[in-house]
């Protein structure tokens, strides 16, 4: 079945402009299928796919669509179009349109295909915060800079790029590569890059070694992917995400980071990578609570806080809970001589009381096993040898893994 491109709007208010993309598709030579997620049952004409179709997929039925209250009948549309997009024989990619709701409506479905799959939304709400959208999915945004409301100079030109993007991508695919090497995934941050670099040149000629930014939407693309069974084995060094999560900085990965430890059996080595620090935008942005506390500006648009030895004890017992829910081995490393690269003799986060607070509540909390175990080690997380421990532990399990 030739793959089509699959264009979603609610054609109610945008039929306009989901056939002026079917057009500029069809003169680049791709076909196309207009998806109507409206939830007013008029699609002018334009649909090949009707909002009927699309809301009897919605696990309680359509009548769980088309309800009185707006808000509820596009939520109620969302969950329906999540559960019948992935379900296309013929998807090639996807471009969606909307405004605020219709952005809402559309992101949910497009995070639940496959990472590599074409994805484009062309949104009015793209030049702001996209975190909420995107998520830990590879989709690409495109600010209308007009409101997705009609055919004028601005759109058409906007539009017509976003359609001839989706058609690049379609008719270009990506070659692949021969790699018979298992996937692994590594989690880096600025402050532990040392480690990871030393971590891929030791590994990398037997795994492809992919690494993630430990950003929150990096932790959530590691567990997202491990967990769909494109990774092999884990080398979370950098578990930094928690601390915002704890302080409330802006690189949280929600409460749901290291929930794969009791989704999968994956072999994991974790460390405690810069959970010396939490991370907020420019020092205006720190709030006051804060204010008084030791702040370190790695650049103009992020400023660093160290922990305290109260919050390393409360991060080290959430860990450890999280670390006794494992199914698979696990294999947790705790770096003596430093957390991060701020973390070591003469920087400005080195605090050795602060570190033992951490390493001290995870042993009093993980419930130690032969496939689940603490490991102390004298260095820094950067030296290498704590990047050679990391190493021959994460071998060692993933052998267990494979005998």
């Amino acid at each position: 079945m030739q793959p089509i491109a699959y264009l979603i709007g609610t054609c109610d208010t945008k039929a306009a402009e989901l056939s002026y993309l079917r057009e500029r598709l069809a003169d680049a030579g791709v076909s196309s299928c207009i998806v109507d997620v409206g939830t007013q049952g008029d699609d002018q004409g334009a649909a090949d796919v009707h909002a009927a179709e699309v809301a009897a997929c919605h696990p309680e039925g359509a009548a769980a669509v088309f309800v009185d209250d707006r808000g509820r009948a596009v939520a109620g549309m969302a969950e329906a179009l999540r559960h019948w997009l992935p379900r296309r024989q013929n998807l090639g990619g996807v471009l969606g349109i909307g405004g605020s709701g219709g952005t809402a409506l559309i992101a949910p479905a497009l995070r639940e295909l496959d990472i590599g799959v074409p994805k484009l939304l062309v949104s009015t709400i793209a030049s702001g915060n996209v975190a909420p959208y995107v998520g830990p999915s590879d989709i690409a945004m495109l600010y209308s800079v007009t409101d997705v409301a009609g055919l004028n100079r601005i759109s058409r030109r906007v539009l017509g790029n976003a359609a001839h993007a989706l058609a690049g991508m379609l008719l270009h695919q990506v070659p692949e590569v021969a790699n018979d090497k298992p996937a692994i995934g590594l989690s880096m941050f600025g402050v532990t890059t040392e480690c990871v670099n030393q971590l891929s040149a030791a590994l990398e000629a037997d795994y492809d070694c992919l690494v993630f930014h430990a950003t929150g939407t990096g932790g959530r693309s590691l567990e997202k992917l491990a967990n769909s069974g494109m990774i092999t084995g884990l080398l979370d060094v950098t578990t930094t995400e928690i601390c915002d999560l704890f302080m409330g900085g802006v690189f949280s990965a929600g409460e749901q980071r290291l929930d794969i430890l009791a989704q999968s059996a994956l072999p994991y080595v974790g460390s405690c990578g810069a959970l010396d620090m939490v991370n907020f935008a420019g020092r205006e942005s720190v709030p006051e609570r804060y204010r008084q506390r030791l702040l370190y500006e790695h650049n103009p648009q992020i400023t660093l806080m160290r922990t305290t030895a109260e919050e390393n004890a409360r991060m080290g017992r959430w860990i450890g809970e999280k670390l006794n829910q494992s199914r698979g081995p696990v294999r947790f490393l705790l770096p003596e001589g430093g957390v991060s690269a701020l973390d070591v003799p003469g920087q400005c986060f080195y605090d050795p009381d602060a570190d033992a607070a951490l390493f001290e509540a995870l042993e009093q909390t993980v419930k130690q096993t032969s496939e689940r175990q603490l490991i102390r080690s004298p260095f820094n997380i950067n030296d290498p040898e704590f990047a050679a421990a990391l190493v021959e532990h994460f071998r060692d399990i993933m052998h267990i893994e494979t005998r």
